[in-house]
C-alpha cells in the first residue's frame, strides 16, 4: 500500500540533486501550514539556524499563524563568551536571555540566516529560553529528535508571545 505509482511512499520529503539522486530533507508529518495557507518544513530552517555558534537548539512554529517564529535555546557558553566581550555582566541564563543587548544580537543572527531561505519560511520574531531541552526533562527522545507537541504545550506562553 505504501507503492503508488512505481514510487515508495515513506513520508519523507527530499530534493531532486542533478536530477540523479534524491537528497532526503524533513519528514513530511513535521510540515506545517501557514494561516496563508503556505506549506514550511522546519528542519531545513532549524539545520541552518543551529549552524549559528550562539544556537543551540531551535523549533519553528506557525501553524495556522500569520508568520513562521521560533524558540531557540541560546548556546549559554558562545553567549557568556560574546556578553564579556561586550562588557555586559552575565548573571545567569533567565537574565541573559532578557537582556536588550542579547536580544538585539539574536535579532542579528536570525536576520543574517534568513535570506537563505524564502520569505515565508524566515523566521519574524523568536522567544529565547533559558535551558535546554533533553531527554530527561521530556522534549527530546532518545535520536536526539524534538518533541514538538510536548515543546509546543511546555511552552505554550512563549509561543503566544511570538503570536501577540
Amino acid at each position: 500500500e505504501t507503492i503508488i505509482d512505481g514510487w515508495l511512499h515513506t513520508g519523507d520529503i527530499g530534493t531532486w540533486i542533478d536530477n540523479t539522486f534524491l537528497k532526503i530533507t524533513d519528514r513530511k508529518k513535521e510540515l506545517f501550514k501557514t494561516s496563508g495557507g503556505k506549506y514550511v518544513a522546519p528542519q531545513p530552517i532549524e539545520n541552518l539556524m543551529k549552524a549559528s555558534m550562539f544556537i543551540e537548539q531551535i523549533m519553528v512554529v506557525g501553524s495556522e499563524q500569520k508568520f513562521v517564529g521560533a524558540l531557540i535555546v541560546p548556546a549559554f557558553d558562545a553567549l557568556k563568551k560574546w556578553m564579556q566581550e561586550q562588557g555586559i555582566p552575565f548573571t545567569g541564563n533567565e537574565d541573559a536571555i532578557r537582556n536588550e543587548r542579547v536580544l538585539a544580537h539574536y535579532k542579528d543572527v536570525v536576520e543574517s540566516i534568513n535570506p537563505k531561505f524564502n520569505h515565508v519560511e524566515q523566521i519574524k520574531k523568536f522567544e529565547l529560553l533559558p535551558r535546554e531541552w533533553s531527554i530527561e526533562t521530556g522534549e527530546m527522545t532518545p535520536k536526539m529528535s524534538l518533541k514538538r507537541k510536548i515543546i509546543m504545550e511546555k511552552f505554550k506562553d512563549s509561543i503566544e508571545r511570538i503570536y501577540h
